[in-house]
């Protein structure tokens, strides 16, 4: 009897240690385990007193192409003195391993370990040194094209807002609200002067979650699995809204952003047209990543993914954020 076909599977950690010891020749007592299944899994793997991260993306999610394109950036920026965990190859030169996997082929990556460890609230201090790395890392992919997403406006706002719309009805008051949002967010981005705007390849999610600090002072990227083309400012305002929404005390996110902003204009500075997109955009993360979470229901964390969770998000995190930047109150 043919197994029932299956959506996502979650690899045995026990064994994929086995298989990755082998495939990249690792000691005898390599272990691996577990570190998080959401829309990709990812492993932590230890040799002995050597630390990996593998990641295995879920099926129909990455490309190989798209997949060897954010290996080919890391690569760029590892080359560039960006500190960021950048992907190992085993010995026979392979950066991307194939694995059989009940729903069908997956792909992994083994990914250098980057020291330290994750922290919600830090120092002004890293911030500016964060200011910092985003503005070398933006000077390194100014200009720059991978064969991956272009984020435009439509993938932004109206695709996202389309796929929200299948666990928020759009008759509730919060979908209504999101509704009438969508044209006014929409209109900035076709207002903009993007001749004045600088375009490259982006993070898109560069947050506590995706680095790691060493020592208080050493900090790493990671997870640029939403590596893309767009406007640089992009990266800008991401960052800057999760100093909002993780600093609480009065004062700190004022005082943390003009570190960051410091931070990022002592390497190059921020066009005056950038600074004032930054509220739409910051706004305009929401549809996209709750369309993402909703995208990938079947193999995300999705106990609390439905329309309470939804209608609380907009009321109190999306419109804390619209009025906080004193955008206009739709009409």
């Amino acid at each position: 009897m043919q197994p029932f076909p299956v959506v996502c599977s979650t690899l045995s950690a026990s064994h994929l240690a086995a298989y990755l010891q082998q495939q990249y020749h690792l000691g005898a007592g390599t272990t691996c385990r577990l570190l998080r299944a959401a829309i990709n899994h990812v492993y932590l793997v230890t040799d002995d007193l050597q630390k990996y991260v593998f990641r295995v993306y879920s099926l129909n999610w990455r490309s190989e192409k798209e997949i060897a394109e954010e290996l080919r950036l890391l690569d760029l920026l590892r080359k560039n003195d960006i500190p960021v965990s950048y992907a190992l190859p085993d010995p026979q030169g392979n950066l991307i391993q194939y694995i059989t996997a009940p729903e069908g082929m997956r792909m992994g990556v083994l990914f250098s370990y980057a020291k330290g460890e994750k922290t919600l609230n830090f120092s002004e201090a890293l911030h500016y040194k964060l200011g910092q790395i985003m503005a070398r890392m933006h000077q390194v992919t100014l200009g720059l094209t991978l064969e991956r997403v272009q984020y435009t406006p439509r993938v932004m706002l109206i695709d996202s807002f389309e796929l929200l719309k299948q666990y928020l009805p759009p008759d509730t008051e919060e979908g209504q609200w999101m509704q009438k949002v969508q044209p006014y967010l929409l209109q900035q981005y076709l207002n903009a002067p993007a001749h004045l705007l600088r375009k490259g390849v982006l993070h898109l999610d560069i947050w506590f979650d995706n680095l790691n600090i060493h020592n208080n002072e050493e900090v790493t990227i990671f997870d640029f699995d939403f590596c893309g083309n767009g406007w640089l400012v992009h990266d800008l305002a991401y960052y800057i809204m999760q100093i909002y929404n993780t600093e609480r005390e009065p004062g700190m996110y004022e005082l943390k952003l003009d570190h960051f902003l410091k931070g990022y204009e002592s390497i190059t500075p921020i066009p005056e047209e950038e600074k004032k997109l930054i509220p739409v955009i910051s706004v305009s993360f929401y549809f996209f990543y709750l369309g993402v979470q909703c995208s990938r229901f079947e193999n995300w964390t999705n106990s609390f993914l439905n329309e309470t969770y939804l209608k609380r998000y907009v009321n109190l995190v999306i419109k804390k954020l619209y009025s906080f930047h004193q955008l206009p109150e739709p009409v």
